[in-house]
């Protein structure tokens, strides 16, 4: 039987999320010292096409330029790496603030204490 590799599915938060956590990997990724140096150029190339869009000659489509070269920074870089960074990325829990009313607090969670600093 053949070896199945272990892939991280998308969210089903939408296209917005989707795009946030791919922004949020490839920062990490930037600030990760495992990564190459030379590796970190395609974001920073993507992101200077972003700029002057009008560099490439042709019918090419600027977002594709962006994506094609932060999906190839991603596959580049070392898989354990990436792994490891999208598993940060999803233990996060999402939450929801929500307003707590006067009368649901309980008197026995509230801590009286003072603060002093040294």
């Amino acid at each position: 039987m053949p070896k199945q590799e272990k892939q991280i599915s998308p969210s089903s938060g939408g296209i917005f999320r989707d795009v946030a956590n791919q922004i949020k990997l490839i920062l990490r990724l930037m600030g990760d010292q495992r990564v190459s140096p030379l590796l970190k150029l395609l974001p920073f190339g993507s992101l200077i096409y972003l700029l002057f869009p009008d560099l490439v000659v042709g019918p090419v489509d600027d977002a594709l330029i962006i994506g094609l070269g932060t999906y190839i920074f991603v596959e580049l870089c070392p898989p354990e790496v990436v792994e490891e960074h999208k598993e940060a990325l999803q233990a996060v829990i999402p939450g929801q603030w929500t307003d707590v009313e006067d009368d649901e607090i309980d008197p026995e969670d509230i801590v009286d204490a003072e603060y002093t600093e040294k």
